[in-house]
């Protein structure tokens, strides 16, 4: 299922474990993060400096740091996740590190940057990013668990501008904002 334009959405519901895959060959150092907040209201994000844990909170594991140094060619980072039953939302994050690093405007309106969620049934959601926003954080999707009825995977494409990784609530005002 394509989730092409921003606002469209679809049930992910009950799974074993979600694997969210980021792909690009632009030359850029895209990083893919999940920021996260729990029931209790509690904040954190998975990225290349907290990989996370699949086995203990938060549930959620990040493969690694590919396009290190703007590097092309066939990059991947990949993200489990094998639980939800805590998280009220968790939201999926690209940054492009160099201009993060600057304040800079990112590169993803140059970019092929492609997002596909995978259910262990065999489900595939593709989310593209549709935004036009300038920015160098791109909130590409949102995992909605707040209510009754299961899990919702919702294409947000929302930009912001970070200057520096500093703090959790600058992405979480790019998030909300």
């Amino acid at each position: 299922m394509e989730l092409k334009q921003k606002g469209a959405e679809a049930n992910v519901g009950s799974f074993k474990q979600l694997m969210v895959t980021m792909k690009w060959t632009t030359a850029a150092d895209f990083d893919l993060a999940a920021a996260y907040e729990d029931k209790n209201g509690k904040q954190g994000l998975v990225y290349f400096g907290e990989l996370g844990d699949l086995n203990a909170f938060p549930f959620m594991q990040l493969s690694g740091d590919e396009g290190v140094g703007d590097t092309g060619g066939d990059n991947e980072e990949v993200m489990r996740i094998t639980q939800l039953d805590d998280m009220k939302y968790v939201w999926i994050l690209c940054w492009d590190y160099g201009k993060v690093q600057d304040g800079a405007a990112a590169r993803f309106n140059e970019s092929d940057v492609s997002l596909t969620v995978l259910d262990d049934k065999g489900t595939s959601h593709d989310v593209t990013l549709d935004t036009g926003d300038m920015g160098n954080v791109a909130l590409i999707a949102t995992i909605d668990n707040s209510g009754p009825i299961g899990a919702k995977l919702v294409n947000s494409s929302k930009a912001g501008t970070l200057k520096g990784l500093k703090k959790l609530q600058d992405l979480i005002d790019i998030i909300n904002g």
